[in-house]
């Protein structure tokens, strides 16, 4: 189902005004499930543009940062009230720029408005500590300030709850920020920028800067003024980060996953494919907490295999606009290729591909990106299907003889995002618990989704494994420690 509707041409928003790339150019967004329609186009930036938006929010920052935090606070309620007015037309806008279902999209941008208002909430929290002093005279205290300017460089995967969890906590505790979304979903992004703006934001807090990181990039991580880089994205982007910064320069990297599901030998096997699917196929498997290995106890291994197949069967693909449609297209012709890819390469390495795999390209799916959900049984720990981040539709299962040789195998890998078992033993989840390599741990839950007041993050490659995203852990990413001490001149009696 396409939407017949002008194309607009979006612009750059510096210094509170709507303004055109100095290069003059644009470029386009196009519906993953149509590569023929034209979403909107948005202005092809370069490093010209960034400068001047880094400087915008540099001076800004001289006055916001003394902004009553109940002042800030009112406009991040005042944006999520914005946002939610436009519930309907910003998930259609979301759907037709990166593909999910309609459903999805509409979750996305309720879950952006509820950040918005959380963190408006937890700004008005934020306090130092009185620390008792030998000397009588000297009153000991400490104080937490904004950094700065800080950079947010986010994915298209969540292309508006991810950047609404990074800028709503910088904003309400005193920073300014610079925005580069993804280049697939420019649009979405950018109506979240606009009900900042619009609720009141002063012009430099938040700037919006669209094109490509290589036009974009280097000033956006190097410039002397940025004090803060939040990045989610793939782990080769986010070295690349962690290797241009500047030493006094903060740096929060979410990355890459390659996420087990344990299914133990008590689990209930309908729950568990259930869980496999919501957590594999669900956004077309493009999540960084995407379930993409399940690894499987030998006495269930085949019922497990024949419920997952079963159910894979009756999820309907298809354009995310359409309604009872469960998994999208890809988002881009590049995410296509990958998945392709690793499907031949699964293939190649002696795995068995016992459902789907193949790309939809006839009917109703002539001109998107789309694949079926593809099941991999006979998969060895060490193929790259079990090792890389595939990022796509693509569920490899490992069969195990023991619950140990599970654990071994969920941690043998680069990354420790997000893992989960299916048990019924209470004491086989805590020694899970304990020993799986991961920042996220579910016991029969889904490997995907975090609630918004919790933190979120991973170790090993997948992270930086220092400032934690969401919840309260996230205002520390943005503030910056100063101990006071203060003296009295002696009291003589």
């Amino acid at each position: 189902m396409a939407i017949e509707t002008a194309v607009q041409t979006f612009k750059n928003l510096i210094n509170g005004e709507w303004v055109d790339s100095a290069s003059k150019e644009t470029f386009e967004s196009t519906n993953p499930a149509n590569m023929t329609e034209v979403v909107a186009r948005f202005q092809a930036s370069v490093e010209e543009d960034v400068v001047k938006a880094i400087e915008a929010a540099e001076l800004a920052f001289q006055s916001w940062r003394s902004v009553a935090p109940s002042k800030r606070s009112e406009i991040l309620y005042k944006a999520a009230d914005l946002l939610e007015a436009g519930l309907e037309q910003y998930a259609a806008e979301l759907t037709r720029e990166e593909g999910k279902t309609l459903a999805s999209s509409r979750m996305e941008v309720k879950r952006s408005a509820q950040t918005l208002r959380y963190y408006a909430s937890e700004g008005l929290n934020v306090s130092g500590e009185t620390l008792p002093s030998d000397d009588p005279t000297t009153f000991v205290y400490t104080k937490k300030e904004p950094l700065g300017v800080v950079t947010v460089i986010t994915p298209w995967n969540f292309p508006i709850s991810i950047p609404a969890r990074k800028i709503a906590p910088a904003l309400v505790t005193g920073n300014t920020v610079v925005f580069k979304p993804a280049s697939d979903t420019p649009l979405i992004a950018l109506r979240l920028v606009e009900a900042l703006h619009h609720a009141g934001l002063p012009a430099g807090v938040i700037n919006f800067i669209t094109g490509s990181a290589s036009k974009t990039g280097k000033p956006l991580v190097t410039h002397p003024a940025i004090k803060a880089v939040t990045f989610t994205g793939s782990t080769e982007a986010g070295e690349k980060i962690n290797q241009s910064v500047r030493l006094s320069t903060r740096v929060q990297l979410e990355l890459g996953g390659k996420n087990p599901l344990i299914v133990l030998q008590d689990a209930d096997v309908d729950q568990a494919a259930e869980l496999a699917i919501k957590g594999g196929f669900e956004l077309a498997g493009q999540a960084c907490t995407g379930t993409s290995r399940v690894i499987v106890m030998d006495e269930v291994h085949d019922c497990f295999v024949d419920k997952l197949i079963e159910k894979t069967k009756e999820l309907r693909v298809g354009n995310g606009l359409t309604q009872g449609v469960e998994v999208g297209p890809l988002a881009n012709e590049s995410q296509l290729t990958n998945v392709l890819s690793y499907i031949d390469i699964g293939k190649e390495e002696g795995a068995e591909l016992v459902y789907g795999g193949e790309r939809l390209s006839e009917g109703e799916y002539a001109g998107g990106y789309y694949v079926r959900p593809a099941i991999f049984t006979n998969v060895k720990p060490k193929m790259r299907i079990a090792q890389e981040e595939i990022f796509g539709p693509v569920i490899s299962i490992i069969r195990v003889n023991s619950f140990q040789e599970a654990i071994e195998i969920a941690n043998d890998v680069e990354f420790g995002l997000s893992a989960s078992i299916c048990t019924l033993d209470p004491s086989l989840a805590q020694y899970f618990i304990n020993h799986i390599q991961s920042g996220v741990v579910k016991v029969n839950r889904p490997t995907t989704g975090n609630a918004l007041n919790a933190p979120f993050g991973g170790v090993k490659m997948s992270s930086t494994a220092t400032y934690r995203e969401s919840g309260r852990a996230a205002l520390d990413f943005y503030l910056q420690e100063k101990t006071v001490y203060h003296g009295t001149q002696s009291l003589k009696f």
